[in-house]
């Protein structure tokens, strides 16, 4: 099948902070798009931009071409895609099958297999960006699968993102979305002391970021979060609840290969610490509040 949107129309499941804006780049692309989701009010949006309603994952799977994912926890991915009325058991033969949700690599590897037998094509395919690489079409998107399937989607992942990597065999996008949490999860505790550190020292922290987002402390969360940090806009870009649970995928596959993990153990028992203390919808930056 040739990908394009004179052939092929696209169901999307997952209309969250992440998913809402991959799927209006999508519409604005020309596709035609299907979407799902538990509660119809969060794709209403969506409706009325042009989307299409169904009312099941197997209503939109049986009438989809090409399925994209992206829900909340490895429970959910395990739910919509390998339950008697999930995508597997109600796609047509020769689908193609992309869940874009960070999960666990063990499951891609699983659904992968339920696909092959199905004569579907899957690909893991997690990202790294944020609201605002999901809004621009800017994100990174690591891919787990084969060759074939890769090369086909990749005009709509050219939609989604820029930095566009097939890492591997089924599994292999979620290895690489697992060490993208573990970087940034340490990194996250060093940004909120630095912010911290530059109050304290009497200086502006605006200037002070201006300065060390240029340097080798530069980075994604130091030059998008920090900023949000400063002016105490809390709101989710990504959830506290959603990178805990990344977390956890990432320390419990760490230990299955024996590896320790200080930093990421660190940024997790802290993150845990901000929920229990009510911050668990709240945007990851809301970190900082620990440090005040």
């Amino acid at each position: 099948m040739v990908i394009n949107k004179e052939n092929v129309t696209i169901g999307f499941i997952g209309t969250g902070v992440m998913g809402e804006r991959m799927a209006r780049n999508l519409l604005k692309a020309g596709y035609n798009l299907n979407t799902y989701t538990r509660t119809k009010s969060k794709a209403e949006n969506l409706l009325a931009e042009g989307a299409k309603w169904k009312n099941s994952v197997a209503e939109l799977a049986s009438n989809s071409d090409v399925i994209i994912t992206i829900v909340g926890y490895p429970s959910d991915v395990e739910e919509v895609y390998l339950n008697e009325n999930g995508i597997i058991n109600n796609a047509k033969q020769g689908s193609y099958i992309i869940d874009m949700t960070t999960s666990s690599p063990l499951l891609a590897e699983k659904i992968s297999k339920a696909a092959s037998v199905k004569q579907l094509h899957a690909l893991d395919a997690p990202v790294s960006g944020g609201d605002i690489g999901a809004k621009n079409g800017t994100l990174a998107i690591m891919v787990g699968g084969e060759q074939q399937p890769f090369n086909a989607l990749l005009p709509i992942f050219e939609i989604l993102g820029q930095n566009i990597i097939l890492q591997g065999p089924a599994g292999s996008g979620q290895h690489t979305k697992m060490c993208n949490q573990i970087t940034i999860a340490s990194n996250m505790v060093g940004v909120c002391e630095a912010i911290i550190y530059a109050k304290k020292a009497g200086l502006d922290p605006e200037k002070v970021l201006e300065t060390i987002t240029t340097g080798a402390a530069g980075s994604w969360s130091l030059s998008n979060l920090a900023p949000r940090m400063i002016k105490g806009n809390y709101d989710p870009g990504f959830y506290v609840k959603h990178f805990i649970k990344d977390m956890t995928i990432a320390l419990e596959t760490a230990k299955t290969m024996e590896l320790t993990t200080p930093g990421l153990e660190l940024s997790l028992s802290l993150y845990k610490q901000l929920a229990e203390n009510g911050e668990e919808d709240s945007g990851t930056q809301a970190l900082i509040k620990l440090f005040n």
